[in-house]
C-alpha cells in the first residue's frame, strides 16, 4: 500500500467543506494534546527532583549574641550561631544519632576508657587554615581551664587529652562513661587565631563575635547599631564543610529585643523564619499562605519540686499523690500553651530515649472530659480524708497533730515568666477546689536562682529541668547534687536511685542502660519527690518553600540547625539515569 503524495493530500484537503474542516482541526488538536500528555507522563516517570544550590533564608532571633564561641556560649543566640559556624569531632543528626564530623573515625578501647579519633583529610577552617590535632588539644584545654568558666567544663574535668600526631587525638577517661561521645560535638576553635591571646582578654576579645570555625556557614558581614550592639549577621555557605556543601547559599540572622519586635519584623516580611513565640499567636501565623509551622516536644520537664526540709507535710507521699490528682494538667496545656505541650508523669521527657529505649508512655493532646477531672479531684479528697484531713468551716483542709490543729497549706515559688506565672495561678485554683491553700511567690529569674533556689528556700518550686542528655538525669536526681551548686532541686535522696544512675552512665550496653532507666523511673514514681506537669513544644515557623528541614529530635533549640546543610529552596529536574 502506497502512501498519498503531497498533491493528493492537498487535493483531499481542498475538497473539505467547512464542517469537515472543523472536525479535522478539532481531531488534529486532540491528537497533538494527547501526544503531549503522553510525553509528559513519560517524562514525569523518568524525571526526579534534586536539590539545587541557591536561595536565601532570613531568620529572626530574640536576644543578642555575645559569645559566638563554643566554649563560652550561654544564650540561645550564642548557641544558634555556634551551631551554624562551628564543627566538632562528632555531630548529632536530627534523628538523635551521632556521626563523625571532623573525625574520619574513632576507636574505643576494650575497657571503655580510651577514645582515639582520627581526623579527616583536607579539613579546614573558614579562613583556609588546615585543622589538626593541635586545634582539638587547644580547644579542650581552654574548656578545662577554670579561668574561663566554660559551661562545658564539667564534661571534660578529669579527661586526659593526648595528641598522638597531627591527625590523631586521644582521650583517656578515669572510668567508663556512656554519654562521652556526646561531649565530642563541642565546636573546635582555630588555635592559630586564639593561642596568642592573653587569658585575661579571652572573654572580651572581638573574636568572640567574629566566629571563625569550620561549620556549614561562615561570616560574611556583621552589622551593629549605634550602641555597638549586634543586629545582623550575613552568613554564606562554607564549601569545604566536612559533611557536605550546604545548598542554601545565604543565611541572614537578625536579632530582636523581644517577641513583639520579632513578630513586627516577621509581619513586615523583614524575616521569613521565627521561633520562641507565644503559642497563642500561632493561629494567626497559620493563616499566612507562605509559611508552615513545625513543632517538636522539647526535653524539658516542668513540675512542682517539693522541699521536705522546708515543709514537713511533703514527707507524706499521700499528700503529694493527692496534689498530683487534683492538678488539671490538660487545662494548663490548653490555657497556657494553646495545646503546644504534653502532659507528663515521669522525670524522663517524652523526647529523650523514647525512640531507642521506648521508656515513655505515649502522651496525647486529647483533653479529658469534665467528668474525669471531677473524678480525679474526688479521688484526691478521698486520699486526704483517709489520712485524717477534714474540711473546716472555711472550706480548707486541716488535721489534728499532737493536739494541735494544722492546716494543709504551702507556698509555691516560681519565675515571673508569663508561662510559669500563669501555670502557678492555675495550680493554685485547682488545689483550692480540694481545700488546699497555696501562696504564690513570684520572683524575677535572677532573684529566684540566687536567693531561692541556691539556698533551697522554698516549700515547693515550680520550675523546669532541661534534660538534654542522659547525664542530665544524674545532675537532677543523684543525692550528691542536693546542695548548691547541685541541681537536685527536689533534695531527693535514694541510695538505690544513686546506684541506678551511676550504673547507667557507666554501661555502654544499650540493654543494660535500658533496665537501669526503667528502674529509675519507677522508683521516682514510687517516692513522688515531685509532681511532673508538662513538657513544652518547640514551635518553628518556616517558609513553605524550604525542603529537607526536620526538627524531630531537638535536645536544645539550636539543634534545629544541625542538618542545615541538607535544607534547600531550589530544585533541578533531571532524568533518573543521570542522577548520580
Amino acid at each position: 500500500m502506497n502512501l498519498p503524495n503531497k498533491k493528493e493530500i492537498r487535493k483531499a484537503l481542498d475538497s473539505f467543506s467547512k464542517k469537515e474542516w472543523f472536525i479535522f482541526i478539532t481531531l488534529f488538536i486532540v491528537v497533538i494534546i494527547s501526544i503531549l500528555l503522553i510525553f509528559q507522563k513519560i517524562n514525569q516517570h523518568f524525571v526526579i527532583e534534586t536539590p539545587s544550590r541557591g536561595g536565601k533564608i532570613s531568620e529572626g532571633i530574640i536576644g543578642v549574641p555575645r559569645f559566638v564561641n563554643p566554649i563560652l556560649a550561654l544564650s540561645d543566640a550564642d548557641k544558634d550561631l555556634t551551631t551554624l559556624l562551628y564543627s566538632g569531632l562528632m555531630r548529632k543528626t536530627i534523628e538523635g544519632d551521632l556521626i563523625p564530623d571532623l573525625a574520619e573515625k574513632y576507636e574505643i578501647s576494650k575497657d571503655k576508657l580510651i577514645y582515639t579519633f582520627t581526623l579527616k583529610d583536607k579539613i579546614s577552617f573558614h579562613d583556609g587554615e588546615q585543622i589538626t590535632a593541635n586545634d582539638i588539644l587547644f580547644t579542650i584545654n581552654m574548656v578545662k581551664n577554670p579561668i574561663f568558666k566554660s559551661p562545658q567544663r564539667v564534661s571534660w574535668v578529669g579527661v586526659e587529652v593526648n595528641k598522638i600526631n597531627n591527625k590523631t587525638i586521644q582521650f583517656v577517661l578515669k572510668q567508663p562513661y556512656a554519654p562521652f561521645l556526646e561531649d565530642t560535638i563541642l565546636g573546635i576553635l582555630p588555635s592559630h587565631i586564639w593561642e596568642s591571646l592573653p587569658s585575661e582578654q579571652f572573654s572580651f576579645s572581638n573574636l568572640n563575635i567574629k566566629g571563625i570555625g569550620s561549620g556549614p556557614y561562615k561570616v560574611k558581614k556583621i552589622k551593629k547599631n549605634t550602641a555597638e550592639i549586634v543586629t545582623y549577621y550575613k552568613l554564606v555557605f562554607f564549601k569545604k564543610f566536612a559533611l557536605g556543601e550546604p545548598f542554601i547559599k545565604k543565611l541572614i540572622i537578625r536579632f530582636y529585643p523581644n517577641e513583639d519586635t520579632l513578630l513586627d519584623a516577621f509581619n513586615n516580611k523583614e524575616i521569613n523564619q521565627i521561633s520562641a513565640i507565644d503559642p497563642k499567636k500561632i493561629e494567626d501565623i497559620k493563616r499566612k499562605r507562605n509559611y508552615r509551622v513545625e513543632t517538636t516536644i522539647l526535653p524539658r520537664i516542668f513540675g512542682l519540686f517539693f522541699n521536705q526540709n522546708q515543709a514537713s507535710i511533703f514527707t507524706d507521699q499521700k499528700i503529694i499523690n493527692a496534689l498530683d490528682k487534683a492538678i488539671d494538667k490538660e487545662r494548663i496545656i490548653k490555657e497556657v500553651f494553646n495545646n503546644y505541650a504534653v502532659a507528663i508523669d515521669s522525670p524522663i521527657p517524652p523526647s529523650l530515649l523514647d525512640e531507642e529505649y521506648k521508656l515513655i508512655d505515649s502522651s496525647q493532646k486529647l483533653l479529658p472530659s469534665m467528668a474525669k477531672t471531677v473524678e480525679n479531684r474526688a479521688n484526691a479528697i478521698n486520699i486526704l480524708e483517709n489520712s485524717g484531713w477534714k474540711l473546716n468551716n472555711e472550706g480548707l483542709l486541716s488535721k489534728k497533730v499532737d493536739k494541735e490543729t494544722i492546716q494543709l497549706k504551702f507556698s509555691i515559688s516560681t519565675s515571673d515568666t508569663p508561662e510559669l506565672k500563669r501555670t502557678a495561678e492555675l495550680i493554685k485554683e485547682d488545689l483550692a477546689t480540694i481545700g488546699v491553700e497555696v501562696e504564690l511567690k513570684i520572683f524575677e529569674i535572677g532573684d529566684l536562682n540566687q536567693n531561692v533556689i541556691r539556698p533551697r528556700k522554698y516549700d515547693a518550686l515550680l520550675f523546669g529541668q532541661i534534660v538534654s542528655q542522659e547525664s542530665s538525669l544524674f545532675a537532677f536526681w543523684h543525692s550528691s547534687q542536693r546542695n548548691d551548686p547541685g541541681l537536685n532541686v527536689a533534695l531527693y535522696a535514694n541510695l538505690k536511685v544513686d546506684k541506678l544512675l551511676e550504673d547507667a552512665l557507666n554501661f555502654l550496653d544499650t540493654k543494660e542502660r535500658l533496665e537501669k532507666y526503667i528502674q529509675f523511673r519507677e522508683q521516682i514514681k514510687k517516692d513522688t519527690p515531685a509532681v511532673f506537669i508538662y513538657s513544652p513544644e518547640f514551635i518553628y515557623v518556616v517558609s513553605k518553600n524550604i525542603k529537607g528541614l526536620s526538627i524531630n529530635h531537638l535536645n536544645v533549640t539550636s539543634d534545629r540547625f544541625l542538618e542545615i546543610n541538607k535544607w534547600y529552596l531550589e530544585i533541578n529536574k533531571i532524568w533518573k539515569i543521570f542522577n548520580k
